[in-house]
């Protein structure tokens, strides 16, 4: 399956995914203040987040000999809906409107899957909602 853009639908999924973490600086993610522009590719339903430039050279690459481009942002499960995967969190983390620290104490804890305590918090965000997606952070 080649790599093709987004249609409406998924775009819609993707963005409302990534807007739960980073809010309104999805525009960000698109049009970088450098200038150069990147953009969201579907290919075997998985998203890559693709600098245009890099793209526009990987035409010349065949399908067969293209394994990926960009980073994987996330997948589309087979009931249609949108997971995202670890690869992007240095992307959620360059623009997270929320963030919390955990300290030392809690990290493992955390690691293992259990859940962060009150006392377990180190610092977080001014302001943030309840039930509100963070990106988690470690004290050290």
């Amino acid at each position: 399956e080649r790599m093709r853009p987004l249609t409406e639908d998924e775009t819609r999924q993707v963005f409302e995914k990534l807007a739960k973490y980073i809010g309104s600086n999805i525009e960000l993610l698109i049009d970088k203040p450098g200038g150069e522009n990147y953009c969201f590719r579907l290919q075997k339903d998985r998203v890559y987040y693709v600098k245009e430039s890099i793209m526009r050279k990987a035409i010349s690459v065949s399908r067969e000999k293209l394994a990926s481009l960009g980073v994987c942002v996330g997948k589309f499960t087979h009931g249609g809906n949108f997971h995202l995967h670890v690869t992007c969190l240095d992307i959620l983390a360059a623009y997270a409107k929320y963030k919390v620290w955990v300290k030392p104490s809690s990290e493992m804890s955390y690691l293992y899957g259990n859940h962060v305590l009150k006392a377990g918090l180190g610092r977080i965000t001014d302001g943030t909602p309840q039930g509100q997606g963070v990106v988690v952070y470690n004290m050290g």
